[in-house]
């Protein structure tokens, strides 16, 4: 067996689960290694956990090298927001961010906006397709603009942001911040475009909460006050009777020691993704996508999400004429995916089965629309 088939092992659960935008359950090695380094933190030996604070390396040593970038630039986080609010509370000027953002973008520029006295400001952009392209993201952009803020794959439509083109469009003096929640470790992309990248390993990684992650590129770190900074912001160590200033290094944009069983998670979600392959996982998710396309369009239900491959990533969001009859038949057959409003949200991951898709395609069709 390959490392990848190794990794497709590891998908276990009944079929019928379409919800990984949502949530991701735990992995088996996942928690194999997390049950281990438990019962090392059980210990009182200090050599016990120096092993596990080892994992912290780990994890952003994988995640660095994932994102093609120096390990240095990368820090743990509690959470993608974390991640994303010492990006934005340290910034100043204008903020370009959609109004459609997951609230992780949204909230926390708003909230930045509010404590910068008027040295930040958002410029809401609300593109009539909900997509943040290039185009959009042009005819909002002046002199005054400082940074985009944008999430890579959009929670609602699944559009896959164009890095490299927005990265072309701001040109070298303006900041590329991407929440990767829904595109790290299933898209192979160019993440070294961005000057910061926020990431969260409890969906696509399998890692449950706690573990998440952001990089700062030099150009962010110069641009970037780490507002935020605390004890763990530091070089040389716990700073006893002294406050020096924040690390030169990303490890500025840190506030205390991370928990370390979270992120133990990580390093293993991390580790599965990266033996496995991240354009072998892209490549699978890609072809379970193309099966829902398909089975949607035998349903004659619409589709928000971009058809072309460079413009999706894992998420089809359905626009059916009755999503709550939609939303009733996939739970009635055993399936989990998320209904918002409108639409009907599916995410398959690599491992998703055949017989997950039979499900969705029997479900689907014992939908009876309004005066069908």
């Amino acid at each position: 067996m390959t490392a990848f088939d190794d990794y497709l092992a590891t998908f276990e659960g009944d079929p019928g689960y379409l919800d990984w935008a949502a949530f991701g359950p735990i992995s088996p090695t996942v928690r194999a290694e997390v049950f281990a380094d438990a019962d090392l933190l059980g210990s009182a030996r200090p050599s016990s956990r120096a092993l596990i604070a080892e994992r912290i390396d780990e994890a952003r040593a994988i995640a660095a090298e994932l994102l093609d970038v120096e390990a240095d630039t990368v820090t743990m986080q509690p959470s993608s927001s974390h991640g994303l609010m010492h990006a934005l509370f340290g910034l100043t000027g204008s903020v370009i961010a959609s109004t459609a953002e997951f609230p992780s973008v949204s909230m926390t520029l708003e909230r930045a906006a509010q404590a910068s006295a008027g040295e930040l400001t958002p410029r809401w952009i609300t593109p009539d397709d909900g997509f943040v392209s290039v185009d959009a993201v042009a005819e909002a952009l002046d002199d005054d603009v400082t940074a985009l803020v944008v999430s890579h794959v959009d929670f609602r439509t699944g559009y896959r942001a164009d890095l490299a083109g927005l990265r072309e469009l701001l040109g070298p003096d303006r900041l590329l911040i991407v929440d990767a929640v829904q595109s790290f470790g299933v898209v192979s992309d160019d993440y070294e475009a961005a000057d910061v990248v926020a990431g969260h390993g409890y969906k696509w990684l399998r890692a449950a909460r706690g573990t998440g992650f952001a990089s700062f590129s030099a150009n962010a770190r110069e641009r970037i006050t780490p507002v935020l900074s605390g004890l763990a912001g530091v070089d040389g160590g716990l700073p006893i009777d002294e406050r020096p200033a924040p690390a030169a290094s990303a490890r500025a944009f840190g506030v205390s020691s991370p928990d370390q069983l979270a992120v133990a998670r990580l390093a293993i979600g991390l580790r599965d993704v990266r033996d496995a392959g991240v354009a072998e996982i892209e490549e699978t998710i890609s072809g379970h996508v193309d099966a829902i396309l398909e089975i949607a369009d035998r349903h004659g239900i619409p589709v928000l999400t971009p058809r072309e491959r460079e413009h999706r990533a894992g998420i089809v969001a359905l626009a059916p004429e009755a999503p709550a009859a939609v939303s009733a038949a996939l739970t009635n057959a055993g399936m989990v995916a998320t209904t918002r409003g409108a639409t009907v949200r599916l995410a398959a991951h690599a491992g998703t089965s055949d017989e997950t898709l039979r499900m969705l395609d029997e479900a689907l069709s014992t939908v009876i629309t309004p005066g069908a």
